[in-house]
């Protein structure tokens, strides 16, 4: 009979792949035996792999290329990465490695890039592509940057004030790109995206404020939609849209040069989950070029801003199960040392779910069980998957540990959960560890935060 966790994990998914496996009873993530690294560290225990940023960029450069090709495109494509996405240290200094560009949302974004300059991790040609709603700090950060000699800083107008902004004390040239407040998806609460100019807007804001003003070049309009790159009418429709008016606003802005796309390519989220790349790259590329071709237009440089895409897949949790509590006849709770609203906010908050499996005890009968976090708050829990209402781990023993794994889980969870700030309830924030690979291939670990003492938070809180 087929009733160990094992059996489970491998007749619904096509388990083992080349991500995950089990040696020893235990899980193996991109070849690192997790249980070591938890007798190393302990949990709860946050984890950064920085190769998987690597191999992600990689790939995306790849099939836009190859999709270049195919279609004889006459424009270059542009990797950038979002920095809201993760702004830690290492992160930025792993995607420097491959050359590539910066989107900005925020006035300290430019001071990263000048400590990034400061240790020579970048140089003054990398476009600085400065997205957001634009206080004045902003402005005068991008401003600065500019006086300092960087060559391809791009700040996209978000409203029609802006540019004055940009313009005020300040006399260097400089280039623009204009956001296109894009159509929301239907079932979405508004219609219009709070971000950027109407399209009805942008030719006559053009003609009046940039046409004519020898500072100002047009180099870029930008696109992007919540949903993500999807293959979608939806998702089509406001592709096919946005390169129209590229192709208008063309044939008024001969400097006119680039569409950027924004983000959206998705990460896994769980094991079975289906999404053909490859496919989506050389369709975005044909209907780009597709249309320029029908409106005499010379086709643009493809500039995308992957946040999620570069470093998503590069994270994970680890925790222990640290108690087994039976609230009713049908209800199992396996309690967690930590916190999914502090550690997994976005579990919470917008109901997602990640890549999630046991560490240790795969030969073990299995169980259906909730998973509760440490706060006293009601909707601290996890209890379902994407592909399933329900979630299951080995059976609980006496005396025996048991730990389990969130994996993807490296964009936006410790800006939103507030690293190293106050967490709800006082739970501490978890170590960080990163792995790396040396150039013979072997992994090694570097711890770069400890678990937060209750001496940071009383600081904070002014005790």
């Amino acid at each position: 009979m087929k009733n160990k966790y094992i059996d489970l994990i491998e007749q619904t998914f096509e388990f083992p792949n080349g991500e995950f496996r089990v040696e020893e009873d235990a899980l193996y993530w991109n070849e690192i035996p997790l249980m070591d690294i938890i007798k190393q560290y302990g949990t709860p225990l946050r984890i950064a792999y920085l190769p998987k940023i690597s191999d992600n960029i990689q790939k995306a450069r790849r099939m836009f290329n190859v999709a270049m090709a195919k279609v004889d495109y006459n424009g270059d494509y542009h990797y950038c990465y979002c920095t809201k996405s993760s702004h830690f240290s290492f992160v930025l200094e792993e995607v420097l490695k491959h050359h590539v560009h910066i989107e900005t949302s925020s006035a300290f974004d430019m001071n990263i890039i000048e400590s990034l300059l400061e240790q020579e991790l970048m140089d003054k040609n990398i476009f600085i592509v400065c997205n957001g709603f634009k206080r004045p700090q902003y402005i005068e950060n991008i401003q600065n940057l500019m006086r300092n000699g960087f060559k391809n800083v791009v700040p996209i107008l978000d409203n029609k004030y802006e540019l004055d902004a940009l313009l005020s004390n300040f006399d260097i040239n400089f280039d623009v790109g204009i956001r296109i407040a894009s159509e929301e998806e239907p079932k979405f609460d508004f219609y219009t995206s709070r971000l950027g100019i109407r399209y009805s807007d942008i030719i006559p804001y053009y003609k009046g404020h940039i046409a004519n003003n020898p500072q100002v070049g047009l180099k870029m309009l930008h696109f992007f939609i919540n949903t993500g790159v999807k293959d979608t009418a939806y998702y089509w429709n406001e592709l096919n849209k946005a390169v129209n008016l590229y192709c208008e606003l063309k044939k008024e802005s001969p400097e006119l040069d680039s569409l950027n796309i924004g983000g959206g390519f998705p990460i896994q989220t769980h094991l079975d989950m289906s999404y053909d790349y490859e496919y989506m790259a050389e369709e975005i590329v044909a209907q780009i070029k597709n249309i320029c071709m029908q409106n005499s237009v010379p086709e643009p440089h493809i500039f995308t801003e992957f946040g999620s895409y570069t470093v998503g897949e590069s994270g994970a949790m680890l925790y222990s199960i640290v108690n087994q509590k039976k609230q009713n006849d049908r209800e199992l709770w396996n309690m967690i040392d930590s916190s999914f609203m502090t550690t997994l906010p976005d579990t919470w908050a917008i109901n997602q779910r990640y890549v999630f499996l046991a560490i240790n005890n795969w030969k073990s009968e299995y169980e259906r069980v909730n998973l509760g976090g440490l706060t006293c708050d009601s909707e601290d829990f996890y209890n379902a998957e994407v592909h399933s209402n329900a979630i299951f781990l080995p059976k609980m023993q006496l005396g025996r540990e048991q730990y389990v794994g969130f994996f993807h889980t490296g964009a936006y969870q410790e800006s939103l959960g507030g690293f190293g700030g106050i967490q709800h309830c006082l739970i501490p924030a978890p170590k960080l560890v990163i792995i790396d690979r040396d150039d013979d291939g072997e992994y090694y670990t570097k711890l770069f935060a400890k678990e937060q003492s209750y001496k940071s938070m009383l600081k904070i809180l002014g005790y």
